[in-house]
Order: structure tokens, then C-alpha cells, then sequence
């Protein structure tokens, strides 16, 4: 019987925690990359990886399908991280939350004229709390990809996305106008596993802590 479940997603987010986990004396016997399999065993039999979405990964958490998990800030502050522990920034998956708008536009003097500016994102709740705070009143629109997009096409003044190279953005005449905050993954942990399963837990805790610091 597997003790504990931990939820990755595919990419960078997992190819950053692989050396993590081999810290932890976890390896998976699957890449998920080539592999089909949703359910990944490990060379620990009372420990399995899931994957999923990356957006999905604090709700397995939440609700004790996942032990622990592995999920960028952007994506905790969007679902409020309810019932989740997170005792640790791994600093990994690096990035960026930021304002960008196209090259033509003066961003700048639009917010001094306390224009009401049309911003698309998927990060409404970050993008709400942050336009809030700088007394600018905005019409949120939600997309799921492809932000860069809508500047171009006119259905928005400015977008809020996640910047890592900010290579996207040139090669689509747009600019960062305003950093949001810096991004990176956390651990996170389900609060009633933490309590009932800490003898596996707290090992892998404190691996993980100890790898970051190196």
C-alpha cells in the first residue's frame, strides 16, 4: 500500500524537483514525458507520484488525494491555498508576475490619468488585488493561453502574465511595464497528512530543505 502520494506537473516544475526528490532518496521509474501513465511508482514502494495539471495541484493537495505537492506561487495565490501547509520555497521554476503592454502604449501616463484600462489574464484574483491596491479601477479579462494576443488584437490594453526571458513579449511588440512580484514553486502539504503521516513526511521535509540550502 503507497503511504504517500505526491502531485507534480509535467515540465519545468518537474524537471526542477527530480534532483530534489533524488535528495529525498525518491526517484520515479517513469518519465512522464514519454510516458503515458498518470500514477507514477517510485523506487520506494510507500511513495507514488501523480500528475496533473499544474493549476490542479493545490486542489489534490486540499482535499488529501495528494500528500504533498509541488506548485508555483502564481498558481497558490489564484486558489487561495486553503488547507495547505507550505513550509518551504524550493526556488525553483523561477519567474516573474508582470504587467506588459504593447510598445506604442504609455502605460505610465494611462495610470496617472487614472484611465480605466481593459488588463487579460488567467490571474484574476493577483491582477484584481494588485490594480486595488494602486487605486486603478480595470475591466478583468479571463484567458487560459495566448495573452500576448489580445493587446495585439484590441481586446485588451495590457496584460498580467507570468515573464520569465521576456523573449514572448518582444518578438510580440510588447513590453513588461510594472513587476507584480517574483514567482517561484513551494512544497505544500495537506495539514491532516502532515499530523498523520509525519514519520514519512518529516524525512522528506527536511531532504528537500536541506537540498535548497546547498
Amino acid at each position: 500500500m503507497t503511504d504517500i502520494t505526491i502531485a507534480l506537473s509535467k515540465g519545468r516544475i518537474f524537471d526542477d524537483t527530480a534532483p530534489l526528490l533524488k535528495a529525498a532518496g525518491i526517484e520515479a521509474l517513469d518519465d512522464p514525458e514519454s510516458s503515458r501513465k498518470l500514477i507514477l511508482a517510485t523506487n520506494r514502494n510507500n511513495v507514488r507520484l501523480i500528475i496533473v495539471r499544474a493549476s490542479d495541484v493545490p486542489t489534490y493537495v486540499q482535499y488529501g488525494a495528494a500528500d504533498l505537492g509541488i506548485a508555483g506561487k502564481d498558481v497558490l495565490l489564484e486558489h487561495g491555498g486553503i488547507g495547505l501547509y507550505q513550509p518551504l520555497d524550493l526556488n525553483i521554476a523561477r519567474c516573474r508576475m508582470m504587467v506588459a503592454a504593447p510598445e506604442s502604449f504609455d502605460y505610465d501616463s494611462a495610470v496617472r490619468k487614472g484611465a480605466r484600462l481593459r488588463i487579460a489574464t488567467k490571474y484574476l484574483q493577483t491582477a484584481r488585488e494588485h490594480f486595488a491596491n494602486k487605486g486603478m479601477h480595470v475591466d478583468l479579462i479571463k484567458l487560459y493561453g495566448s495573452m500576448e494576443l489580445a493587446p495585439l488584437v484590441g481586446l485588451a490594453d495590457a496584460i498580467v502574465d507570468l515573464v520569465s526571458s521576456g523573449n514572448t513579449l518582444k518578438a510580440n511588440h510588447l513590453k513588461a511595464v510594472e513587476e507584480i512580484m517574483p514567482i517561484s514553486s513551494r512544497l505544500i502539504i495537506n495539514q491532516a497528512a502532515l499530523k498523520l503521516k509525519r514519520t514519512i513526511i518529516q524525512p522528506v521535509l527536511e531532504a528537500f530543505s536541506q537540498a535548497i540550502e546547498h
